[in-house]
């Protein structure tokens, strides 16, 4: 039996907090402010950058079961601030979760996609403004992406995260590309709606309940191959 199944605190952390120990393995003592940054340098990339408050609620939390120690630093003047390390029990925590911990399937949430989904209900040029902002945005994040994995490269500590950084431009230029193409597309799903016979409110509909047919011929089609 792992170590998270026989303490159920543990197998109820959130991702953040399992973020966070995975941060804390590589850093002798960090602070609250440091590990948002940090995740905003590297994480947030390709998986997300949680808030202030969420940080520092995970880390009150990870402190009580003992899995990270805090200290508050002094400096000479007024100012002091609070210090986390990960200790044995937490680093032997983090271990188990990164190698036996069931990994997640990606979750597409793509906002720019349901907008086009539904773009019956707007006109090609109103759906090519918002791709090409999601154009300058993919573009953005590969520029971030790839500038800081070359940073991480000076850190041969941080050869992992380095990879995953430069996936992380990969994926973004790609995601650049598609909108690129998915823009030319948009004419074309325009004329076949044009086309269309006019039903409620003047918009083309479908045949009430239409798609439990195709669901149906979709599932045949599975399960005859």
């Amino acid at each position: 039996m792992d170590e998270t199944s026989e303490n159920p605190a543990k197998a109820a952390l959130a991702a953040t907090s399992w973020a966070l120990l995975g941060m804390m393995s590589y850093e002798e003592e960090v602070s609250g402010y440091d590990l948002k940054k940090w995740i905003d340098w590297s994480v947030d990339l390709y998986y997300w950058s949680p808030s202030y408050s969420q940080i520092y609620t995970e880390l009150k939390k990870l402190e009580g079961l003992g899995l990270v120690t805090s200290r508050v630093e002094h400096d000479e003047g007024t100012r002091s601030r609070r210090l986390y390390k990960i200790t044995p029990a937490g680093m032997d925590a983090i271990i188990e979760w990164t190698n036996h911990a069931p990994v997640d399937p990606p979750v597409l949430k793509h906002s720019v996609l349901l907008r086009v989904t539904f773009g019956h209900l707007s006109n090609p040029g109103r759906l090519k403004e918002i791709l090409q902002e999601h154009v300058a945005y993919a573009e953005a994040r590969h520029r971030k992406a790839v500038e800081d994995a070359d940073g991480a490269e000076v850190e041969p500590a941080w050869a992992y995260s380095v990879i995953a950084l430069r996936w992380a431009a990969k994926y973004y230029a790609a995601e650049r590309e598609f909108a690129l193409e998915l823009m030319k597309e948009i004419d074309e799903a325009d004329g076949i709606l044009q086309k269309a016979a006019k039903g409620g409110l003047g918009k083309p509909r479908p045949k009430p309940g239409y798609w439990r047919e195709v669901e149906k011929q979709v599932q045949a089609k599975r399960e005859s191959e």
